[in-house]
């Protein structure tokens, strides 16, 4: 994961945009939020998500190999409707 709150001592590479792109972003700044912190936030984010997805990819990849190996599937029917109950509830969570 992303350690916060260290002093920063790297930079990235400046980023050329299209006019349009950048007025857009200045447009979806919070109050007190600069376009230097949106940007920091934003790739914390991605690179967040580009983890999660890598690790969700290799789970996936597990699963498959040991099915094969075991023998054992589960029927598609089966996990859709275990998936659409864990929706549901998260989503009482989320009220």
């Amino acid at each position: 994961m992303i350690i916060a709150g260290r002093m920063k001592s790297a930079s990235l590479p400046s980023l050329r945009v299209e006019p349009e792109l950048r007025q857009a972003a200045e447009q979806a700044l919070q109050q007190g939020e600069t376009l230097s912190s949106f940007i920091e936030s934003s790739l914390r984010a991605n690179i967040e998500r580009r983890l999660s997805q890598k690790e969700f990819i290799a789970r996936g990849l597990a699963s498959q190999e040991r099915a094969r190996r075991t023998g054992e599937y589960e029927d598609a029917p089966v996990v859709v409707d275990q998936l659409q109950k864990m929706l549901l509830e998260e989503k009482k969570k989320r009220q």
